[in-house]
């Protein structure tokens, strides 16, 4: 017998204004590697449209990137609009999130604030951002994902 695990679907696009394509490109091949159902929404993507497609595609998972460093301005109210949509999903934001960047421990409390579970730096290697998400999502490897993981 075999179970066939239920596929989580995740949101992925690029905030505000930024029309940075190439981080999302990736994160879509990873995440979708990994086993994800990605709906990418692309570059240049409103509030209201990530929470639009999250409802549409009962996402579990939210995920901003930004990298040409205004995000926070475009993550103002973000959350608020999630939850006027009752979206119900874990928040991500990562990439080049602040011009200039020098204490990305500071830039990490000012997105926490803004309501995202987590924040990554533009170093941040799409498996620690799967890793983090299946953490968050309580998703345990199947057998063969174990198999495969342990050789």
């Amino acid at each position: 017998m075999v179970l066939h695990t239920m596929s989580r679907t995740v949101v992925l696009g690029v905030i505000g204004s930024d029309a940075h394509v190439v981080g999302i490109t990736i994160l879509e091949q990873a995440f979708s590697a990994a086993g994800f159902d990605v709906v990418n929404l692309g570059v240049q993507t409103s509030q209201a449209e990530f929470a639009e497609a999250a409802v549409a595609h009962d996402a579990e998972a939210v995920l901003v990137s930004s990298l040409y460093g205004h995000a926070e301005q475009d993550c103002q109210g973000f959350h608020e609009v999630l939850d006027e949509a009752d979206v119900d999903a874990v928040t991500y934001i990562g990439g080049n999130l602040d011009v200039g960047q020098s204490d990305f421990e500071q830039t990490r409390r000012t997105f926490q604030k803004l309501g995202f579970d987590r924040v990554f730096d533009s170093e941040t290697d799409p498996e620690d951002a799967i890793a983090a998400l299946r953490q968050d999502l309580e998703i345990t490897p199947t057998e063969s994902e174990r198999a495969t993981i342990s050789s």
